[in-house]
């Protein structure tokens, strides 16, 4: 018996990389699974429908069962017709991951506004919709849920030529923290991860060129734990893969230091204990 058997999963982004290895293998564990992807560019542009359709048709050559929805997770109409589709087709919602997003990089100063929306819209305004339309669904049905953001190294370490993305995975952090908070009382876990891996939209970086061990199929097992009861009630985690490597980002507050009297500090005060200050 698999570790989904019997449950309803969606999975944004799912038609290449790791959404699609993503929903391969939740199917292969026994879920049901909408398989979710407009099919564009890269970059957010263009569409195509048999882009979902060909992971759909993997899963059920396999013996698995799936359907594809074309909507952008980037509106509220879309989120909420992914999550209805779920539930028309398969009679509930038990897992979500969210992993649909684009690239447009640019550099600081040569950014524009259309580029830094298209970036966010996709990956944070998306992320949020899913999982308010997501959460909504399971807290009516009862029974909890597991929903599984993607976050990025580059929104918690910040990267060269990535605002847009910088900005909107670091955001993802936030949002998962805080709907880890709320939620927890519904049995919804919610849960990030952080990966790295070569994929379509990776593979052109120096940092990929000549390698085959950060594959999407390293990530995928980490969706999984996240969105089966394996994890148990962990929840507001963000779980990071590099290949065979794993391990967990934590913010992490550091000791500091107190001014005597309980007075305010100055500037000058600051400057002269800063190494207090920042002791970790």
């Amino acid at each position: 018996m698999g570790l989904l058997e019997g449950k309803v999963a969606v999975v944004t982004g799912a038609a290449g990389g790791i959404g699609r290895a993503e929903a391969r293998l939740f199917a292969r564990e026994g879920a049901r699974v909408v398989v979710t992807d407009v099919g564009g560019a890269c970059d957010g542009s263009g569409a195509a429908v048999g882009a979902a359709d060909a992971v759909v048709a993997e899963i059920r050559a396999a013996g698995g069962d799936a359907c594809a929805s074309h909507a952008s997770v980037a509106t509220a109409e879309g989120a909420t017709s992914i999550v209805r589709l779920a539930v028309e087709r398969f009679g509930r919602l038990d897992v979500l991951v969210n992993n649909a997003g684009i690239l447009r990089d640019k550099t600081l100063l040569k950014m524009d506004e259309a580029t830094w929306d298209a970036v966010v819209a996709v990956h944070l305004r998306g992320t949020f919709l899913c999982l308010q339309a997501a959460a909504r669904q399971m807290i009516a049905q009862g029974g909890g849920g597991r929903i599984v953001n993607t976050t990025s190294v580059s929104g918690l370490l910040g990267n060269f030529g990535q605002a847009n993305y910088s900005a909107a995975k670091a955001g993802v952090y936030g949002l998962t923290r805080t709907a880890a908070i709320e939620l927890q009382k519904h049995r919804i876990t919610v849960n990030a991860l952080a990966p790295i891996a070569k994929t379509r939209l990776t593979e052109d970086l120096p940092m990929f060129q000549g390698m085959d061990s950060l594959t999407p199929e390293h990530v995928a097992p980490a969706a999984l734990f996240l969105g089966s009861d394996l994890c148990q009630d962990r929840t507001g985690l963000v779980l990071a893969v590099s290949g065979s490597r794993m391990y967990t980002y934590k913010v992490v507050e550091g000791q500091g230091t107190f001014k005597d009297g309980g007075l305010p500090w100055t500037a000058q005060e600051i400057a002269e204990h800063f190494a207090a200050v920042s002791k970790p």
